[in-house]
């Protein structure tokens, strides 16, 4: 190997290596000239975006306040009852007052006139508001004979309306309880308790005249 070939080639290897770091710097002025231009962080290619209208947050619809519930209608002022209907029933009848005498008090016993109407005991509670007691109804079934309180026995049910027309106005009740009673202790049982305009009717049980009562009590709708 001659000497001339022994200096040309550390010569040839130290222009490429200054070639290649001339061309890295290059490189890097190019790069950052275009940061430069294009700002921090921004990207020459994005658009900015454009904030809708709509965007925003709508404001909360308030809920509707609920109405208050209409109040029930009030009751007639007390008075004496005029007339009873059960349509259920088909009965409709007059009512007429009724005061036992002091001999029906004492015996605790009382037979109503033998009519086809209702008889109201007018010692006990009139219908209607400011009624002080439980409101009596009484009325004869017969035997052999068509009479609208046969039908206490046989055509009443529980849920049945009942509407008393009074000198005031017309109330209207719901049938609670349908009972029968021994007639020699009905005296004895709780249709007496004090219960302010709650309706009690009140006449023989057709499968047993003689023996026993029908019970039908209700109650004002309102």
């Amino acid at each position: 190997m001659s000497t001339t070939d022994t200096r040309t080639q550390p010569e040839g290897r130290k222009r490429l290596v200054l070639a290649a770091v001339v061309l890295l710097l290059f490189l890097a002025l190019v790069v950052a000239a275009l940061q430069l231009f294009s700002g921090p962080g921004a990207s020459p290619t994005t658009a900015p975006t454009a904030v809708s209208a709509t965007s925003a947050p709508a404001s909360p619809t308030p809920s509707p306040v609920p109405s208050a519930p209409a109040p029930p209608p009030a009751l007639p002022t007390a008075s004496a009852p005029t007339a009873l209907i059960i349509e259920s029933a088909d009965i409709n009848v007059p009512v007429l007052p009724l005061t036992p005498t002091e001999a029906d008090l004492a015996a605790q016993s009382l037979v109503p006139p033998e009519t086809l109407d209702g008889y109201w005991l007018t010692n006990y509670g009139a219908p209607g508001e400011g009624s002080k007691d439980t409101v009596y109804v009484t009325g004869h079934s017969w035997e052999g004979r068509e009479s609208p309180f046969n039908r206490l026995s046989s055509d009443v049910e529980v849920g049945d309306s009942v509407t008393l027309t009074t000198a005031e106005g017309e109330i209207d009740y719901v049938v609670d309880t349908i009972t029968t009673h021994n007639k020699d202790t009905l005296k004895d049982s709780d249709i007496w308790d004090i219960v302010p305009n709650r309706l009690v009717l009140i006449s023989c049980y057709t499968e047993d005249l003689w023996g026993k009562n029908v019970i039908v009590t209700a109650t004002p709708i309102s």
